[in-house]
């Protein structure tokens, strides 16, 4: 199937699923595409998710900067439950994102699923793509499981 078609497919799907992150990536990816400016691909791949990840930590950082998150609500990180639980789900989410890392390296072509899963879940899950690391990190967790439970 030529990546064109594949291409015009995705902003289908975007645009069906309501989903116009997919939609929006599918058709920036085209133009690049049709315009034949296809040499920039590689940046894009090799940056793209660093700068996805910039531009979240940005936002996410934006109530620190503006002054709408205080001292008093830093402090309750540490002395609440929950907020002791979000420093917990940070240092797993980043041990799990390294465990993805690890088994990219070791099975590239996995990020193949990952890429399709992610689109199925944002399509039919509403979920949002914050990367593949994390997906990856998941994926390395059932392999071990499934290995362990099939010993």
């Amino acid at each position: 199937m030529r990546p064109d078609l594949v291409l015009v497919i995705l902003i289908i799907i975007g645009l069906l699923g309501r989903s116009p992150i997919i939609a929006t990536a599918a058709s920036l990816l085209l133009i690049l595409k049709l315009t034949h400016l296809e040499r920039f691909f590689p940046l894009v791949e090799r940056r793209g998710l660093e700068t996805g990840l910039l531009f979240l930590t940005i936002a996410v950082l934006v109530p620190f900067a503006s002054g709408r998150i205080t001292m008093k609500e830093v402090v309750s990180v540490f002395t609440t439950l929950p907020g002791v639980l979000a420093l917990a789900g940070g240092a797993l989410a980043t041990y799990m994102n390294g465990k993805g890392l690890d088994l990219l390296k070791l099975d590239p072509q996995m990020i193949i699923g990952l890429v399709i899963g992610s689109i199925f879940g944002i399509l039919f899950l509403r979920g949002i793509p914050v990367g593949p690391l994390m997906a990856a990190g998941i994926t390395a967790y059932l392999v071990k499981l499934l290995d362990w439970m099939w010993r």
